[in-house]
């Protein structure tokens, strides 16, 4: 691997069973941002997702694969993403979905707050935001499941559990992720509050969110109680945190 330049993007796929969309996310991702290097976590997808990617590298540099021995959860995979950017050197990281539901053409739009922000979430939950062709029982869990780590946590953020996000690596490279206990999408959760906790600067950007065309949703009622534990997790971090600065 080149060894990344001082503005250097790694894109962060993590996936199972996208063997179908792979091709034509990529090709999106490269329309969006032609420089960008793209590192794929699969968790050993009995659909052929891993070969499709080490085929494609043989033609394609900028692309990287970690293989994993199976499905150990969406969090563990971003967070072998993000050390994996930690190690190579890279100045951002972003993270989106593998199936389609962001769009790569919003890349640019959180790009371009790099200078004013650590953390840019691209957002459904704020002007220019939305979610399309999801059914109201998905639409109505997400904006409670936002609302409850709104309230519970205290935060501002609109939209907590966003996976599409980008990240400046020097402040990844600030907090213990091998410490987080959330395995699933409450990773998410987590890491945003420890950077928020260093005084990481945010910004939310309006995206919408378009539900799956192929392939099998990895939500669950499973994952749902995972989210709601780190959502409580975070809450006692903040609860701890606020008593520190009181004593």
């Amino acid at each position: 691997m080149t060894t990344p330049q001082s503005d250097s993007l790694l894109i962060l796929v993590c996936t199972y069973n996208e063997r179908g969309n792979l091709p034509s996310l990529f090709e999106r991702i490269q329309s969006a941002v032609s420089n960008a290097n793209i590192l794929v976590v699969d968790d050993n997808s009995p659909d052929g997702t891993s070969a499709w990617v080490e085929e494609y590298m043989q033609a394609n540099s900028n692309v990287h694969l970690i293989r994993r021995a199976g499905k150990l959860g969406l969090g563990t995979a971003i967070r072998e993403g993000m050390e994996f950017a930690i190690n190579a050197n890279y100045q951002w990281v972003l993270n989106l979905d593998a199936d389609l539901s962001h769009d790569p053409a919003a890349i640019p739009s959180l790009l371009e707050y790099r200078d004013e922000c650590d953390v840019v979430i691209g957002s459904r939950y704020v002007s220019g935001g939305g979610m399309v062709g999801c059914s109201w029982r998905r639409v109505f869990v997400s904006q409670c499941a936002n609302a409850y780590a709104r309230w519970i946590i205290g935060w501002a953020v609109r939209d907590c559990s966003s996976a599409f996000r980008l990240y400046r690596v020097e402040k990844l490279r600030q907090i213990q992720l091998r410490q987080m206990q959330g395995v699933g999408y409450g990773f998410l959760e987590e890491v945003l509050w420890h950077l928020l906790h260093i005084g990481s600067r945010l910004r939310e950007v309006g995206i919408v969110y378009t539900e799956r065309r192929e392939g099998k949703s990895k939500i669950s009622i499973k994952e749902a109680l995972s989210t709601i534990g780190s959502i409580h997790r975070v809450a006692s971090l903040q609860r701890t945190a606020k008593s520190a600065q009181k004593g």
